[in-house]
């Protein structure tokens, strides 16, 4: 093997022209941070030794330098260099400060200093903080704010509130081109939920959020509008704000299903919404999937019923739980008198909040395992002079009893990942089936209780049952045999007429897509022909696809079929699937990753489950689910012009799922 060299002189030693090409060599500090790996043809890149992110740095013949390298160590960028340093100074090029030499750290400080201060980029890092921690944009003006600043960076220069303002709206403007790029792309249709915020100055502001499914089969939830509305009951002005999202988003002819505040669901807004919807969109089954009431809004509005039916003994538990906790004293004599009589409760009493019900629940479970401690609490303390009698004990407790029935419902949309709409048939149909078992019960306070509820829900569940049905019927762990037990339950002798229903309508739900994803022949075929009708994959089918709508171009369809078939009728992948056997019932089942890795097996239907899965039956946020009032914007927020809050309110939503992927470039 043979060894490279020094070039020398005629004495030996190395010659002017290597000491001089060793001198232009010397490495710039951020070496001790980056290494460079050729990454394809012309394009070279440096990934941090830290975090291993990769940055650009050869890219065919433009070099782009090293500036923003340091600004990626030395600014404390670096996620994995800033967390170290919390512990531990960190010196570059070292594994601990203590260690360095100090000639080594030296060189390391004159390298921080050397790190230009860039303007820009902190106002554009102030309005991203701006945006994701919803601060008032003047915050950049106070002088507590400058400074904080300024004692870090004195070369910080002062930022105005246009600035601030303008670089929001900028962030806002990119994501938003990102995000519409993502919706573009999709291969199916983007379900709509619409909720309804109001002001002191009786204003209206309509969120419109978009739920898709994008062609890895990841589920997304994101605020696509928030249009202010001069006047919140009036019908027109919604009509307005849906068909200006879906403008807005060029999702006209893309709309699934449309999922309201249930302050908005009466029939004169409904009937318009279908009008003004349905020239554009294709509604499936006759519009039956198209419009429903949100979930979260329905179980509020039950437990509230609930809670001012027994609002009087609910005030006798409150004002006790209130004697308690608002003395040090009270509390410690109950804490003695509870461990004297020796009560097993672990529970910790709490004062509920009114605008929010599931407060007032866990007050009254507290309160009910603790009642015997209240019973006695009048001899012990004689301050405390609040009767409630056993019978009223008693009625807590059945009503804790199907508060909590509400409670674990609403529960499901409460995690930070929204779920997938198969999981939602089990809980609605659960609620329905004892709330009309209570209604019915020869418990006369239990009747008297549940009736009004069961009433209510009765209304909610014959809106929603069908598309609840189907997209349970996608979930290959219980398909169809789910619907058939639980109408069963609920229907009795009446069951196989409602599962009737629901079996056409998915079958005819299918036809649907079918007819979508078909591509004709251009040509008449020959009669002798056996080729066979082919269906596009979901990633190469248009979703502009010919639409056979009508009765005869129906007809023609199936004449066809039978033509090809030799008149035996053609399984579709519809019965394929739900003749197929179960998948096994795991904890960590995730229908999603289910659909996708069979999505070339069922090339149509897993299309048609993308929809129905992505479809929410919530329009509210996870910490709105147990709100009792309508939400309202601050006085701060109604100060902004429609436009900045639209963009603040938007980008804060997206930016907290980071970048939104992109389509690869064609």
């Amino acid at each position: 093997m043979d060894i490279p060299t020094t070039p020398t002189d005629n004495n030996g030693l190395p010659s002017s022209e290597t000491q001089t090409n060793r001198r232009r060599r010397k490495k710039s500090i951020v070496w001790e941070y980056f290494t460079i790996e050729t990454v394809g043809a012309g394009s070279t890149k440096a990934f941090c030794k830290q975090c291993k992110r990769s940055f650009a740095y050869i890219t065919g013949s433009k070099l782009a330098g090293t500036s923003h390298l340091k600004r990626h160590i030395a600014l404390g960028i670096c996620p994995v260099s800033r967390q170290k340093n919390q512990m531990t100074p960190f010196t570059p090029g070292s594994k601990t400060a203590a260690t360095d030499a100090p000639k080594r750290r030296s060189r390391a400080n004159s390298g921080y200093a050397r790190v230009s201060f860039d303007q820009d980029r902190c106002n554009h890092d102030i309005a991203k903080m701006i945006i994701m921690h919803g601060y008032p944009l003047h915050i950049a003006e106070q002088l507590g704010f400058i400074n904080f600043v300024q004692t870090l960076q004195p070369q910080f220069n002062l930022v105005s509130w246009n600035t601030v303002q303008n670089e929001c709206v900028g962030i806002y403007l990119r994501e938003k081109q990102n995000l519409l790029n993502l919706i573009s792309g999709i291969p199916g249709k983007v379900s709509l939920t619409v909720d309804l915020w109001t002001s002191n100055q009786n204003l209206g502001y309509v969120f419109l959020t978009g739920h898709f499914i994008d062609d890895h089969w990841n589920l997304y939830r994101q605020i696509l509008n928030v249009i202010m509305v001069p006047s919140p009951d009036s019908g027109d002005t919604f009509s307005q704000a849906i068909l200006t999202c879906l403008s807005d988003w060029h999702l006209e002819g893309r709309l699934f299903t449309l999922t309201l505040d249930q302050s908005l669901s009466n029939e004169t807004i409904i009937g318009n919404l279908k009008g003004l919807l349905s020239v554009k969109n294709p509604h499936m089954l006759n519009s039956q999937l198209l419009l429903r009431n949100c979930y979260a809004r329905v179980l509020s509005s039950l437990a509230c019923d609930v809670l001012v039916a027994m609002r009087e003994t609910i005030a006798k538990v409150r004002e006790s739980v209130k004697f308690v906790k608002t003395s040090e004293s009270h509390e410690e004599k109950f804490v003695q008198l509870k461990q004297q009589l020796q009560v097993p409760s672990t529970k910790n009493l709490s004062v509920d909040d009114l605008t929010k019900w599931d407060t007032t629940y866990h007050m009254l479970v507290a309160a009910c395992e603790l009642r015997e401690v209240f019973a006695c609490l009048d001899t012990y303390d004689p301050d405390y002079n609040i009767n409630i009698l056993l019978e009223e004990w008693k009625q807590v407790e059945t009503l804790c009893t199907y508060l909590k029935l509400l409670f674990d419902a609403a529960n499901i949309v409460t995690a930070p990942v929204y779920p997938s709409a198969n999981v939602f048939f089990q809980e609605v149909s659960r609620i329905q089936m004892e709330l009309m078992h209570a209604a019915m019960s020869v418990d006369p306070f239990v009747s008297y209780l549940m009736r009004p509820l069961y009433e209510k829900f009765d209304k909610y569940w014959e809106n929603c049952c069908l598309v609840l049905a189907v997209a349970v019927i996608m979930d290959p762990r219980y398909k169809m045999k789910i619907v058939e037990l639980e109408f069963n339950r609920i229907y009795g002798e009446n069951a196989e007429t409602w599962i009737r229903i629901v079996d056409d309508g998915i079958h005819e739900l299918f036809l649907d897509y079918m007819m979508q994803m078909l591509t004709l022949p251009e040509t008449p075929m020959d009669e002798g022909n056996d080729s066979i009708i082919k269906t596009e994959a979901p990633e190469e089918a248009s979703q502009e696809g010919s639409l056979l709508s009508s009765v005869d171009g129906l007809q023609d369809f199936e004449l066809y079929i039978s033509d090809i078939t030799g008149g035996q009728q053609m399984k579709s992948e519809l019965d394929q699937y739900l003749e197929e056997a179960f998948t096994d019932r795991v904890e960590d089942f995730d229908v999603l990753v289910w659909w996708r890795l069979n999505r070339m097996k069922y090339p149509t239907l897993s299309r048609m489950a993308s929809d129905i899965l992505s479809i929410s039956v919530s329009t509210v946020a996870s910490d709105s689910v147990f709100d009792t009032e309508i939400k309202r914007m601050d006085s701060y927020q109604t100060s902004l012009g429609p436009a900045t809050l639209e963009a603040l309110i938007c980008a804060k939503d997206w930016l907290k799922y980071g970048s939104f992927p992109q389509p690869p470039a064609l």
